[in-house]
């Protein structure tokens, strides 16, 4: 299924799909979609179109004391309209920022869907956080996504996951700091959202409790199940080798000199 095609939607957001990273998170926007809303969710869009500054500069700015900053104020109602409100529906991208999105958008549904952490947590780690993070592929991919092709998806997804759970570097993100920012995470968008605008979506329940709280009829077609760990990391492989296909294209003449130096380092690695 292709990726929906943003348009302007000055009322800004309808819904927010407030979860975090491998709780479902591409099943729900492709249900979204199917239900006939612009969802955005990063799996669903080319790796290069997705608005990596726009996010970083999110990140800095809900959480200033993440490492690598830029000092700047909290975002803006008109800064996240930059960001999302060209959609109908956030998921993925947006879940860290989902308290702030709720605030600035009171009028938006919110549908609540929470893996239990003993499940989640080993997903996240190995999944989002790993492969973010772990060095040196970390260093080897910002450098080439950036210096070469000139977009920043590992610079913004680390000061995401380290702004998010108030950390320092891969490490301090553990199971008792992840334990911790769940909670909270949960605990508070339950606090500010009302029930008659929340919905607590249990993954496996079907359409019947989405569209009823949606208001919409039940489409003939079976609810989408697409997240399971195998697709979901062949969707991240097949990005990176866009990413790394585009690199190579770009560097021209000096691929062949990036390649002699990143054999010659993992070789020096190895010994």
């Amino acid at each position: 299924m292709e990726a929906s095609k943003p348009s302007p939607n000055d009322n800004g957001l309808k819904i927010i799909n407030a979860s975090l990273f491998r709780m479902g998170t591409k099943s729900m926007a492709e249900a979204y979609q199917i239900l006939g809303y612009q969802t955005h969710h990063g799996l669903l869009e080319d790796a290069l179109d997705t608005p990596w500054a726009l996010i970083e500069q999110a990140a800095e700015a809900t959480w200033p004391s993440v490492p690598g900053a830029s000092p700047r104020p909290p975002n803006t109602r008109a800064e996240w309209q930059c960001l999302w409100g060209s959609y109908d529906v956030v998921t993925d991208l947006a879940s860290p920022f989902a308290i702030e999105l709720i605030k600035v958008y009171p009028d938006a549904k919110v549908v609540v869907v929470q893996r239990d952490f003993e499940s989640w947590w080993p997903s996240f780690r190995s999944e989002l956080r790993d492969t973010v993070m772990k060095q040196p592929k970390s260093a080897i991919n910002a450098f080439i996504t950036w210096r070469i092709i000139g977009v920043r998806p590992i610079h913004a997804m680390r000061k995401v996951l380290l702004g998010f759970f108030n950390a320092k570097s891969r490490e301090e993100i553990d199971a008792e700091c992840a334990r911790k920012v769940y909670d909270t995470y949960f605990r508070e968008i339950r606090r500010l959202v009302p029930q008659e605008r929340r919905l607590e979506y249990k993954l496996g329940s079907g359409w019947e409790p989405l569209c009823k709280f949606l208001g919409l009829d039940i489409p003939n077609v079976e609810f989408p199940q697409t997240n399971k760990k195998s697709a979901h990391m062949e969707v991240v492989r097949s990005r990176q080798k866009q990413l790394f296909s585009n690199a190579m294209r770009a560097a021209g003449p000096w691929v062949l000199v990036i390649v002699s130096i990143g054999a010659a380092w993992f070789y020096s690695q190895s010994n």
